[in-house]
């Protein structure tokens, strides 16, 4: 997820002014305070979220809230439930080695299709379908962000109308990663057929789509979505006459709007401060869900020198490494300078807690080493024996003429300015100085090439967000850290390594473990792969964040799980049901 996801000209040096607080403009109109306030029909589903979809195509998705707009519409042929079990959607059942779907050697896996399902437009839905959604994904002049996820597929063959057999280049354990989830999510070819191609992000049907899924998109406008029951819903009508999807609405807006002033039945993914978000569901006509995947909060740090150009004028290429984080002992010592109890204890609660770990979900794959510990004293130590001091006594350290100094950048969003506040006031204590910038959340998360302030370009030296694993298996979201997937001018910025790290024992540790079939063993690959992570640094795990959504009282049979969209199972949504006398 991808993320994402989320640039002057400055050449040679770390341009950054000491305690300087760099923000991008005030936030557009549309990042509302309230949600319009129409009467509320009681038949009317109203969901809120800080993004606004820009696509309802989710293999072109530009961030988490056009696949939760595109779950609404389109199905894949399964996914996996809070348990980490997976269930059928699109599947008539789930293949394993035991009914023969699956092969022993992890080659293929064949899937069984339901034979009562129909497009919204009446067509029928078969194997034919899946195999057009391959090819859409694959094809490189698309550019899918869904690509990452079938990288190992061979071949997608329809071997009738409802059987279809996904063979893979290599063993692979992985084998329900394909079609499954929110990245699984199946076209129709006889709509996109002819838009697979360059003009793919031009095709109408990524505003008007038809898909199997219980609701249609019958009006798309920016920053609101609406929805009406499909009548060829293969599972039954659903319970509303109507979903309204409202994006740009600010996190603690949503919370209030729900919790509170009743005109909004859930509010996604709020990332609100803690003491905020307990007040607000005080004497409350909601409640909050926390779930707790693999959603780790973290610090990146730029293995490559952010302000200095190579000579085709890339910036943060690998090809000229950072001035100061090529030291371990400087990584190090910021890591031991962030002090994760206070973030979580502060500003998350009970929807965050303190962690060293990068892969903290399914707890298969959990290690069991890598404690935190906040010593600014050690951290000052480590910086000396860099041979970064304060030579002039003006409390910021320099090394041959250059400053101990950091731009730190995170996507506009309380929550996430106090951790940058939090951060820099320890780094300061340990004489590093540094300058703060807030970005707009949609060109933060921004999958444009055009948008340099995201975090793929990552022109700055440090950065935080949140992310993990789509599935609970792992190996695409480790993947991440391999030297293949560099974020790059070369790759227009679409690679997940905005780190820019690159370890060949670590790519080494990711090759055995995504064919690896044993797995005992492959939990042990998974588990030395975060450990190698952890102590080289090459990302700071903060907080495992819980996934938390505000839901309205009056809503019943509303299920979650960390390993799809929030409205996964939006068509058993439903009122509750009215008290008898």
């Amino acid at each position: 997820m991808l993320v994402a996801a989320a640039g002057a000209t400055l050449v040679a040096t770390v341009a950054c002014s000491q305690s300087t607080d760099v923000s991008t403009p005030p936030a557009p109109a549309s990042t509302a305070e309230t949600v319009p306030q129409t009467a509320r029909d009681p038949q009317t589903l109203r969901l809120l979220y800080s993004r606004s979809p820009l696509t309802l195509n989710p293999h072109l998705a530009n961030g988490y809230q056009d696949f939760e707009a595109a779950r609404i519409v389109y199905e894949p042929l399964a996914s996996y439930d809070q348990a980490g079990d997976l269930v059928p959607f699109l599947a008539d059942e789930i293949p394993s080695l035991e009914n023969g779907g699956v092969t022993e050697d992890g080659t293929s896996v064949t899937w069984t299709l339901r034979p009562d399902v129909t497009w919204a437009d009446g067509q029928p839905f078969t194997a034919d379908d899946v195999v057009f959604t391959f090819e859409f994904i694959s094809n490189p002049v698309v550019a899918a962000a869904t690509a990452q996820f079938y990288e190992g597929v061979e071949s997608v063959v329809a071997v009738d109308d409802y059987t279809v057999k996904i063979t893979f280049a290599n063993p692979t354990p992985a084998w329900s990663v394909p079609f499954t989830g929110h990245t699984g999510l199946i076209l129709p070819r006889h709509i996109f057929a002819e838009f697979n191609g360059p003009d793919a992000r031009d095709a109408l049907p990524n505003l008007q789509p038809v898909g199997t899924g219980p609701y249609q998109a019958v009006g798309f406008e920016a920053g609101t979505v609406i929805f009406e029951p499909n009548a060829s819903y293969w599972g039954g009508r659903p319970a509303f006459n109507r979903v309204e999807l409202l994006g740009g609405i600010a996190p603690y807006a949503a919370a209030r709007e729900v919790l509170q002033a009743s005109t909004a039945d859930f509010a996604h993914n709020l990332q609100v401060e803690a003491e905020a978000l307990s007040e607000l569901e005080t004497d409350a006509s909601g409640h909050i869900t926390t779930l707790f995947g693999s959603q780790v909060e973290r610090i990146m740090l730029n293995f490559a020198h952010p302000f200095a150009r190579t000579e085709t004028g890339e910036r943060s290429s690998p090809e000229i490494p950072h001035p100061y984080f090529s030291d371990l002992r400087v990584r190090q010592a910021i890591s031991l300078a962030i002090d994760r109890d206070a973030i979580a204890a502060e500003l998350y609660g009970n929807t965050g807690k303190p962690t060293a770990q990068l892969l903290v979900a399914p707890k298969d794959y959990q290690s069991v080493g890598n404690d935190y510990t906040y010593d600014l004293e050690r951290a000052k130590a480590l910086l000396d024996e860099a041979g970064w001091v304060d030579l002039n006594g003006d409390g910021r350290r320099e090394k041959d003429g250059v400053a101990l100094e950091v731009l730190f950048q995170a996507a506009v969003n309380p929550v996430r300015q106090r951790t940058q506040a939090i951060v820099s006031d320890s780094l300061k204590q340990i004489g590093v100085d540094v300058q703060i910038a807030r970005v707009r959340i949609d060109e933060f998360f921004s999958a444009d090439p055009q948008d340099t302030n995201s975090l793929n370009h990552f022109y700055a030296d440090m950065q935080v967000y949140s992310i993990g694993n789509d599935s609970p298996d792992p190996t695409t979201y480790m993947g991440w850290w391999t030297c293949g997937k560099i974020a790059s001018q070369a790759n227009q910025w679409q690679e997940p390594n905005n780190a820019r790290y690159c370890n060949p024992e670590y790519d080494r540790l990711w090759e055995a473990a995504r064919q690896e079939l044993d797995p005992d063993r492959r939990a042990e690959l998974f588990q030395q792969m975060n450990d190698l992570l952890i102590q080289d640094v090459a990302v700071i795990p903060v907080v495992h964040r819980a996934r938390a959504n505000a839901v309205s009282d009056r809503l019943a049979n509303v299920e979650f799980t960390p390993w799809d969209a929030s409205t996964w199972a939006i068509g058993a949504w439903s009122p509750q049901p009215m008290p008898t006398e």
